[in-house]
């Protein structure tokens, strides 16, 4: 038996095109359209006009990492999230130098529209990390 070595994450959220594009930028992926439609735009236009968006799908331009599809729920967040995102910003960096790279992320995510929930520096046995929340509260670190 083979296991699964590709899966997808799936936000379910308010606003599907708004937290895309947001975390396209976080992850430097693009719009990944349904096949067929050059853009999500005209994918929305043929579903349904007028109709709010339901869903909106980016990826890795390097084919390397998931995609990541956000849709359209009715309820809106309202617990922390039981799984979240690492954004690895400083991979393979230890101590002040790490930190630095972590706060500047963390300022280009803010300056997006993330919110810095607070900065853990590193204590000896763990490395330096920062939790943040997106633009509609779900919990990610950068580390």
């Amino acid at each position: 038996m083979s296991s699964v070595k590709k899966f997808q994450v799936t936000f379910d959220c308010a606003e599907p095109t708004r937290l895309a594009r947001f975390w396209c930028e976080v992850l430097g992926y693009t719009a990944s359209p349904p096949e067929g439609f050059a853009t999500w735009d005209e994918f929305d236009r043929s579903d349904a006009p007028g109709k709010e968006p339901q869903y909106f799908a980016c990826t890795d331009p390097e084919g390397e990492g998931s995609r990541v599809l956000f849709q359209l729920v009715p309820e809106g967040k309202v617990v922390k999230n039981r799984v979240h995102l690492c954004v690895r910003a400083g991979l393979g960096l230890v101590g002040e130098e790490r930190l630095a790279t972590l706060k500047a992320e963390r300022d280009r995510l803010t300056a997006l529209g993330a919110v810095c929930v607070r900065v853990m520096e590193a204590d000896g046995e763990n490395e330096s990390c920062i939790v943040m929340q997106d633009i509609e509260g779900n919990e990610f670190c950068l580390d």
